[in-house]
């Protein structure tokens, strides 16, 4: 098992940092930083055994890193599959003359070929639990009436509707996909259910279509047919028809929707439909990186509204968002406001108040959990009470912020730390070997004379890894490696130039904190004066630069 770990580890080394070139290294720069590295790791300028040896390890890694890149086909295949592509059977028959577009179109031929297999073994199960709560007693209780009951003085909450549905494809090829889907709901004692499944082919590029078959108690057998069509880049038509079978009759439905991209992050959309609930509808769609606008018109039987929605994304790890929204109508005014952040990897957390006439003030809670969503919807009044509306805004705020300290912070805290454990075990075997290799590099360049020029750059001190400058991270370790040797021999005419790549991969360097943000922080003398620069792990340095100075008064 650890043979294999090192070697996927290995697998994953990247020869473009262990050259210190970009990735769109012209062949003279490459042959140039190969040069430049078989002179300082050449192996025959060593007379004792062991540092032959070391030497000779480091001195084949660069020879190898130069023979992939140097080659057009490998260096196309290494850009697409790493090295592990590189130990692939098969290449060898692929001819020579292929371009690295060529290549690439072969790999994305593979990839489609390993989709269609991963295609068999996909369901892709989607799901909801949506369950209904009264709490009305909270707030609009009678208690002259329930003095002398027996629990009288707590107030009555109870579920009084639950909703269940799931859903699971079943692709059939590539252009074929099967759904299943079903449903079961309860209200205040009466319920039922439902089964559909899909059939959809994809026709072309520009459309699909789709056959639904359906069953139920409440409304018997359902047969519809859905088409989608690509008018043109911008603009696009759904059409769905359905035939409902009930004790009733026959009752048919037509909708048909056309929409058009108004420009880069607006849609517009109209929507006519026929049958149960006839309706027109226009509106406008707006979704750029920072927010989500929404603004909507309906004329229709029974329904006829206007709406308006805006939500605000924050742009920060936990993806925040706030939001708002005004539906006014036949029915009543409903105003509704929330939040909803991500709480883990897969989970996202939303609260709702929704403050309407006569609806009354309803919270509604949303759990999001990979594929699966939990719905709470908590009706507190009929009326539009202050304290109703207080408590539901509040209350959920509060309950977060006390979830969020005692047990969503350690959970996820815990979850990174048991990550970053088996990365650092995944790993363990390379960091030793990179270790081991770092030392040698170093110790090989220990017996070198670098002739430096008092006035050229001189590396005083460098240092690689994870630096804690934070007070509020005060109690954390710092995990740094000294590789003032390693980067000094990479000082060619009195400039540093280290390129956008992972440090960790250039000669006498090693990761010492597996998964950790890194950075490289280096003091140097030039022309007699002291520099000092912090960089990131993935930025690229050049180094002297007048902006490293260190002023003489501080």
């Amino acid at each position: 098992m650890a043979a294999a770990l090192d070697e996927e580890d290995i697998s994953n080394e990247d020869y473009y940092s262990l050259l210190n070139v970009r990735r769109e290294a012209t062949q003279e720069e490459l042959k140039a930083a190969y040069r430049r590295l078989c002179m300082l790791y050449h192996p025959d300028k060593h007379r004792d055994p062991e540092l032959k040896r070391q030497a000779d390890r480091i001195f084949n890694s660069v020879h190898e890193a130069y023979e992939v890149l140097s080659d057009p086909q490998t260096r196309a295949i290494y850009d697409i599959y790493g090295k592990r592509g590189l130990d692939v059977e098969g290449w060898e028959v692929v001819e020579r003359r292929r371009s690295p577009a060529e290549i690439r179109e072969e790999y994305e031929r593979l990839q489609r070929e390993r989709e269609e297999r991963r295609l068999q073994q996909r369901t892709n199960p989607k799901g909801m639990i949506s369950v209904g709560i009264d709490a009305t007693d909270l707030f609009d209780r009678y208690e002259e009436d329930f003095e002398d009951m027996v629990g009288g003085g707590l107030p009555y909450v109870e579920i009084n509707k639950m909703h269940i549905s799931q859903s699971i494809e079943a692709p059939l090829t590539t252009r074929d996909t099967a759904t299943l889907s079903g449903s079961l709901s309860t209200h205040n004692g009466n319920g039922g259910g439902t089964i559909n499944l899909a059939l959809r082919r994809v026709t072309s590029t520009r459309g699909w279509g789709e056959v639904e078959l359906g069953a139920g108690d409440a409304h018997g057998p359902l047969f519809g047919l859905k088409l989608f069509r690509n008018l043109t880049p911008r603009c696009f038509v759904t059409a769905q028809c359905g035939l409902q079978f009930s004790s009733q009759g026959v009752r048919p439905g037509v909708t048909t929707v056309l929409a058009r991209h108004l420009d880069k992050n607006t849609m517009g959309y109209l929507q006519w439909r026929w049958g149960i609930q006839s309706s027109m509808n226009t509106s406008i769609v707006r979704d750029t990186k920072s927010s989500h606008f929404t603004l909507a018109f309906q004329l229709g039987i029974p329904h006829t509204f206007m709406m308006m929605s805006y939500q605000y994304k924050f742009q920060d790890e936990d993806q925040t968002k706030i939001k708002g929204s005004v539906k006014s109508g036949f029915f009543g005014t409903v105003v509704e406001y929330g939040a909803e952040r991500k709480i883990s990897r897969h989970s996202v957390l939303g609260a709702t108040v929704s403050v309407g006439v006569p609806q009354g003030v309803t919270l509604k809670i949303k759990l999001n959990r990979a594929s699966q969503t939990y719905f709470f919807p908590i009706h507190l009044t009929d009326q539009l009470l202050p304290s109703a509306v207080f408590y539901a805004t509040v209350g959920p705020l509060v309950f977060y912020l006390a979830m969020q300290q005692l047990i969503i912070r350690p959970y996820v805290r815990a979850q990174k730390e048991q990550e970053l454990e088996k990365q650092r075990e995944s790993s363990a075997s390379n960091i030793a070997r990179k270790k081991q290799e770092a030392e040698a590099a170093t110790r090989l360049n220990c017996l070198k004379v670098i002739s430096v020029s008092s006035l050229g750059l001189i590396i005083l001190n460098a240092w690689y890894g994870k630096f804690v400058t934070d007070n509020s991270r005060k109690n954390e370790r710092a995990k740094v490696i000294d590789v003032t040797v390693p980067l000094q021999c990479l000082v060619k005419d009195s400039k540093l130039i280290l390129t956008e790549a992972s440090k960790s991969g250039l000669p006498g360097f090693y990761d010492p904190c597996v998964g950790e943000e890194k950075s490289l922080k280096v003091l140097y003398q030039f022309r007699g004066v002291m520099h000092q620069v912090l960089s990131g792990d993935t930025e690229p340095l050049r180094i002297p630069k007048q902006s490293h100075r260190i002023d003489a008064d501080t």
